[in-house]
């Protein structure tokens, strides 16, 4: 065991937000903490690690481990670059390679104690990564996203997000025994986060993490530790072993408590007609069963499913079947290209989600067909009584000066005051909570308020940009099934893969400026995309009704499968050198340890000479295996 938290108790002003949080974590063992949002999740996280004094229990790391912690968008106050702030994690190493080039210079001399130490600090040296960890580094830079152009950066000009991108390198590169880290895939894209799952999912130290990703906790999680009304209850399985566990235990819970209350009014009953007879006895008898009402440990009601937000979309106008045609869409910015003569088409009914890396004009997408910004070339037609309506990620529908009630009610005069509290209510905005004003609003919450304004509106074709953002799992959740029993037509931005899971019909992926279909969710998406079918997708800038398709199509697979089977080729024959290398390294590690060997002056510093060789390249082949093996 590694860590273990006991009895755990956090209390603010009129808010209990722990009580009893009780847990352990094993070496090595991946688990995750989930709960809606306030219910303590970083407050658990900053208890555990240092930050924050608990006001009762304890938490009990393992003598001699180590942890690291990212905290939410962690920022960094540096000057040096990325790769720079990076390579610090191991000043250990960059100082004894130091020292070792300068042994070097000294074993002129044929001094047996420089000899000696030097033989010992390039054993060290090699031990502890020295003849990787640049590799290493470049690896962790590449998986979180950063291009090499953006090594040289200095870190104090980056974005917050880039900077959490860099202090998650900083954590990963130090390889403590547990790493602790509090919504990392915040700030990633969908590369960098399959990137970083498969990174923690070889990581042979412990991971506890807090994620709103249920996608990743999916991957990654064997333990899910659940924050729900100040307590936790402690779960084995990823996060849909959870939430199955969790529907059974909430179901069997509310029963347990609805046959208590009815317990308890029976009881009521009883003792009020005992005591109406008002006779001795009877008044005895009716004393007698207070007394045993009274010992009942009366059970807390459970947070049932959903209560709290019903979301209903319903399109009062249905739209014709053709909903939306793009024809030979582009757009640059400067010399960059987003995409370029794109044809696609939306039929009612249908549920698309555009994918695709940070920066690759999704966004850019949908503000072309809310007239927002203006196409390149190219143009796109609406069907017939379609209606849109938008929901945009900055929240721009949104007016900063208004408050809650006023930004509905304006938007909808029609509505009385009732109807409008009924509105914000659904969206957990109630009493005094409809007077604030939209710019003193969380993200979260100004996500909600632009969701009552979808479900208020006359729309019958959504159009969605990353609409699950700062909403907790509970709100997700409640958004997914409103847009599944959705008759009307949606068109999304989203990175949150299992939203897309679960809502997506079809996939519309932005890669190098095109469009790729896949008619399919998510899981299919990955598994047409892993066999990399011609067949399984279609560029969506083709021109349609092609004589020559299918030969095309034969041509383009016969293409593919050569690639691979060189791409293969290429990789078995890295990893053959790789070995052959390593290998030689020993040998060399070896020869140096030899008596005779460390006397002789010359034998050193060809050995040294070669092992630096053997580094550099060892440096490139690594490189080059992990881009292969991607």
């Amino acid at each position: 065991m590694i860590l273990s938290c006991q009895n755990i108790r956090k209390e603010f002003p009129e808010n209990i937000v722990l009580s009893d949080v009780s847990f352990h974590i094993e070496d090595h063992e991946k688990a995750a903490i989930v709960g809606i949002n306030g219910a303590g999740k970083t407050t658990l996280l900053r208890i555990i690690v240092g930050e924050l004094p608990a006001d009762d229990g304890q938490v009990v790391l393992s003598k001699g481990k180590r942890f690291g912690y990212l905290a939410q968008n962690a920022g960094l106050n540096s000057e040096n670059t990325i790769y720079d702030e990076l390579l610090s994690v191991r000043e250990d190493l960059t100082i004894l390679e130091r020292r070792i080039r300068e042994l070097e210079v000294s074993m002129q001399e044929a001094d047996e104690n420089i000899m000696e130490q030097y033989s010992l600090l390039t054993h060290r040296f090699e031990s502890d990564g020295g003849y990787v960890y640049k590799s290493e580094l470049v690896g962790v830079l590449k998986g979180l996203g950063f291009t090499e152009e953006e090594f040289t950066k200095p870190v104090s000009t980056l974005s917050g997000g880039q900077k959490t991108r860099v202090a998650l390198g900083k954590l990963l590169l130090l390889s403590p025994d547990l790493i602790i880290l509090d919504e990392p895939t915040n700030h990633l894209d969908m590369n960098s986060i399959a990137w970083l799952e498969t990174y923690l999912l070889n990581y042979k130290g412990a991971v506890l993490i807090v994620s709103h990703d249920r996608y990743f906790l999916d991957r990654i999680a064997g333990k899910i530790i659940e924050l729900d009304q100040s307590k936790s209850t402690v779960f084995s399985g990823n996060y849909s072993d959870y939430a199955g566990k969790k529907e059974q235990l909430r179901i069997a819970r509310w029963h347990a408590y609805l046959n208590q209350q009815r317990e308890i009014k029976h009881q009521e009953e009883v003792i009020e007609k005992l005591r109406s007879f008002n006779r001795e006895k009877s008044i005895k008898r009716a004393e007698s069963r207070e007394k045993q009402l009274q010992k009942i440990e009366v059970l807390d009601k459970p947070t049932e499913a959903h209560s709290d937000m019903k979301l209903v979309l319903t399109p009062h106008i249905q739209s014709g079947n053709d909903v939306l045609a793009v024809e030979g869409l582009s757009k640059s910015f400067g010399s960059k290209t987003l995409f370029s003569d794109v044809h696609f088409n939306i039929k009612r009914g249908e549920h698309v989600a555009i994918i695709g890396d940070n920066g690759t004009g999704k966004t850019t997408l949908l503000k072309i067909l809310n007239d927002l910004i203006p196409a390149d070339n190219g143009a796109f037609k609406l069907g017939t009584n379609v209606e849109i309506g938008y929901y945009d990620q900055e929240h721009h529908v949104l007016h900063s000066e208004k408050t809650l009630f006023d930004e509905i009610s304006d938007e909808y005069p029609y509505l009385d005051n009732t109807e409008i509290r009924n509105v914000l209510a659904a969206f957990l905005f109630t009493g005094e909570e409809v007077f604030k004003q939209i710019k003193d609003l969380s993200g979260g919450e100004r996500g909600r308020v632009s969701l009552a304004k979808l479900m208020l509106s006359n729309a019958n074709f959504l159009i969605l940009d990353e609409p699950t953002n700062h909403l907790d799992i509970q709100s997700k959740e409640i958004l997914e099934d409103a847009l599944n029993n959705y008759e009307g037509t949606v068109l999304y931005v989203s990175h949150d893969r299992y939203f897309i899971n679960r809502t997506a019909s079809r996939i519309l992926e932005l890669k190098g400026s095109v469009f790729v279909n896949y008619i399919g969710n998510y899981d299919y998406y990955l598994e047409k995309k892993e066999l990399l079918s011609p067949a399984a997708s279609e560029p969506l800038n083709t021109k349609p009704f092609q004589t020559t398709a299918a030969k095309a199509d034969w041509q383009q697979q016969k293409e593919e499968q050569a690639r691979l089977r060189k791409k293969e080729n290429d990789l078995k024959k890295c990893e053959e050198r790789i070995s052959a290398l390593e290998e030689r390294q020993n040998t060399l590690t070896e020869e140096m340890s030899a008596p005779e060997v460390a006397t002789d002056v010359a034998k050193l510093q060809a050995i040294a000479k070669e092992q630096q060789e053997i580094s550099d390249e060892l440096d490139i082949l690594y490189t080059q295996w992990t881009e292969l093996a991607e």
